[in-house]
């Protein structure tokens, strides 16, 4: 399928077949997908905390307030936003400046400019929240491709799952997303016509 093909065909799945297990090549090849995605200043701002085994998948269902999806899929993802992104900035563009691509002068002025960014208020949690949402949809699109069938969930307790998995102070949940072998069809979803969501220059 081509790029707008896939994602023509990608569907919310809730119905996996709770048998198959995903093969980790193909999973560690998803997740690379994912982490092509674009970043504000190419800071990265993801982690992806994966739920494998059916004890981890159990333990996490009533987080996820009993969505069967989160068991029955072959992994479900946490896909986390990193506030403190800004703390990747000296190892992103000293590999810039290692490559030859930027001089030192440019490479400081750059993250100066990035730390000031984080120094508003509010800001590094909108970047972690808008910069784990590209991720997430590019993980989606990869796994389609892959021939596997997501669900994208905003449905849980996000301190519950914090506190069951250490997740540290520096991450936020984006959100879960259940990976998995659809039983059955997806049911059909309504999108407006492209003529309702185009505005042209201003409202």
């Amino acid at each position: 399928m081509s790029v707008i093909e896939t994602m023509k065909e990608r569907h919310s799945v809730r119905k996996f077949d709770p048998e198959h297990k995903m093969s980790e090549e193909t999973l560690r090849e998803i997740i690379e997908a994912a982490a092509e995605a674009p970043s504000s200043w190419n800071l990265q701002h993801w982690k992806f905390l994966v739920f494998q085994s059916e004890e981890k998948k159990q333990e996490l269902l009533p987080i996820a307030y009993n969505q069967q999806q989160v068991v029955n899929g072959s992994v479900t993802i946490a896909v986390l936003g990193d506030k403190e992104a800004n703390k990747n900035a000296d190892v992103v563009f000293g590999e810039a400046l290692k490559q030859g691509a930027m001089t030192e002068e440019i490479k400081e002025k750059i993250v100066t400019s990035i730390h000031g960014a984080y120094e508003r208020e509010g800001y590094n949690r909108d970047a972690a929240l808008i910069n784990g949402s590209l991720a997430s949809m590019q993980l989606m699109l990869a796994a389609k491709e892959k021939g596997y069938d997501t669900v994208p969930m905003e449905g849980f307790d996000k301190e519950k799952l914090i506190e069951t998995f250490n997740i540290p102070e520096r991450y936020i949940p984006v959100m879960l997303i259940a990976v998995g072998k659809a039983t059955g069809e997806p049911r059909p979803s309504f999108r407006f016509p492209v003529d309702d969501v185009i505005i042209k220059d201003s409202f």
